[in-house]
């Protein structure tokens, strides 16, 4: 799975060298040539998974640049790069916090390997540190798994939230992660200390709803042996998150308007209202407008909530975040069965970046659970896949967007049969896939460009990126290929020396 990789080292040669194996090994490298620029792209914020780096350099050296991470508190997994005489060098940068040390030239087999163990302990311990900051409450946004323009956004408008107490309401289709935004508000919020309490109001019968929302006394209806508090103040001085708010009964809208207006409940079979301070955050999958123009939601409780609105959006809208969220569930779910899975293929993570996903995030989540206990070796492929195959070779194609095509160029081009109209099956057309689409999904013939890039890139991940082999079975010289590639957008394919 492509992971990014900084290349810290003064020498050209050795910089060169270390792009093309981490190229080869399907990850994205990153260039420093000096210690000061490594620690000021560690510093910005940029998402760096691993670094190489050299011990001896001018200026600030590979020891300085530990010291430096560390005092700045980044945990990154460092590999550092010894000559034959540095080994006492080695052994100090492992005291240092080194994941591992290298000697020059190191094989493309020994730091394939080396790689593979920083990044496998890394996800382990980040997933086990997000466990952690889950259930004492302290999950941030940083906590959040996103690179998606679309997701950065809510979470720049739930960060505002988060500083103050009003009321949100998140908006999103079901398994799109709702909880995890309002537990990054309550995360990263002045109440953090205090509980945050998770009601899915769908769960709950109508008959118990005020019962288990708002309390009762001992006695106050048949099987009430003993008093209980309620919800609302077992998340008191906290966050209450409301999922699936509007699948609320009438009558319990009305106890809760009036609970988020008064700031006390009245408990069934209780004499008087009890006071509580809670902050509410709720979450549907519905347009709780149409349902308040259709009577099946307060008015006025829709606007009670409805203060501060957060929309998530899917899935299939943010495909750029599925290399990531496959690498989060990779390590949590491969830790948990207790299997030794530490990556997917090429051919799989294209397979899921072309899907849909009408579950979301929640089922790739179980697709990825099904994968690890299927696994027989140690990475993940395709065949893990049979359902997700199967529902795209039932989806109408889609040509793919700009966000997907990094993570698609390394795996063999899937494209499904067309059909016309009638039924039958189009010209040329065989009852397999890696068929190429002619037409697009309202029946027109697709753009020349867009079929161009589909025979190009399918050509490139056939011939395994050996691009004088591409351009002579495309039957087209080598410098118009790489002008092809460059007008088609798909230039990040490393180029073959001349």
């Amino acid at each position: 799975m492509a992971a990014r990789i900084l290349i810290v080292d003064d020498d050209p040669v050795q910089r060169r060298l270390l792009d093309n194996m981490v190229r080869k090994f399907g990850h994205e490298p990153l260039i420093a040539e000096s210690g000061e620029q490594a620690l000021a792209m560690l510093k910005n914020g940029e998402r760096i998974d691993c670094v190489v780096l050299d011990l001896v350099m001018p200026d600030l050296d590979g020891l300085g640049v530990l010291a430096r991470m560390r005092e700045a508190g980044l945990a990154i997994p460092v590999i550092v790069q010894t000559a034959h005489g540095g080994i006492d060098n080695a052994v100090s940068a492992m005291r240092a916090g080194a994941a591992d040390f290298v000697v020059k030239p190191v094989g493309a087999e020994r730091l394939q390997v080396s790689l593979a163990n920083a990044l496998e302990k890394s996800a382990l311990a980040e997933e086990l540190a997000r466990v952690k900051r889950s259930q004492s409450g302290t999950l941030s946004f940083k906590d959040i798994v996103t690179r998606s323009p679309k997701m950065q956004t809510v979470l720049r408008n739930a960060e505002k939230a988060a500083t103050s107490a009003i009321p949100v309401l998140i908006e999103g289709e079901s398994g799109v992660g709702k909880e995890l935004i309002a537990r990054a508000i309550h995360g990263q919020g002045e109440r953090r200390a205090k509980p945050f309490v998770a009601v899915n109001c769908g769960a709950i019968p109508d008959n118990l709803v005020e019962s288990i929302l708002f309390g009762h006394e001992k006695g106050a209806f048949t099987g009430a042996t003993e008093k209980h508090s309620g919800k609302f103040l077992e998340a008191s001085g906290g966050t209450l998150f409301l999922d699936e708010i509007g699948e609320l009964p009438m009558a319990a809208q009305v106890k809760l308007l009036r609970a988020i207006q008064e700031g006390e409940v009245e408990p069934v079979g209780g004499r008087k209202p009890v006071k509580v301070d809670v902050r509410i955050i709720s979450a549907t999958n519905r347009n709780l407008i149409e349902d308040v123009k259709h009577g099946r939601f307060r008015e006025d409780l829709f606007y009670r909530l409805h203060v501060f609105p957060i929309a998530v959006p899917p899935l299939r809208e943010r495909s750029e975040d599925i290399p990531d969220l496959v690498r989060h569930f990779l390590a949590r779910i491969a830790a948990e069965e207790g299997k030794r899975v530490r990556g997917v293929s090429a051919e799989a993570l294209a397979l899921l970046s072309r899907h849909r996903w009408p579950g979301n995030v929640r089922q790739l989540e179980n697709a990825m659970f099904r994968a690890v206990v299927l696994a027989e070796g140690d990475t993940i492929g395709a065949s893990e896949f049979p359902q997700v195959a199967a529902q795209i070779a039932q989806t109408p194609f889609a040509p793919p967007s700009s966000s997907e095509l990094p993570h698609i160029m390394s795996a063999p081009a899937m494209v499904e049969i067309h059909h016309h109209h009638d039924g039958g099956v189009a010209p040329g057309a065989s009852a397999m896939p890696g068929t190429l689409a002619l037409l697009d999904a309202h029946g027109d013939v697709r753009p020349l460009e867009e079929l161009e890039f589909e025979t190009i890139r399918f050509a490139i991940a056939h011939y395994r990126g050996q691009m004088s082999e591409v351009a002579r079975r495309l039957r087209i010289g080598r410098s118009t290929l790489y002008r092809k590639l460059e007008h088609l957008g798909l230039e990040e394919h490393p180029k073959e020396p001349a």
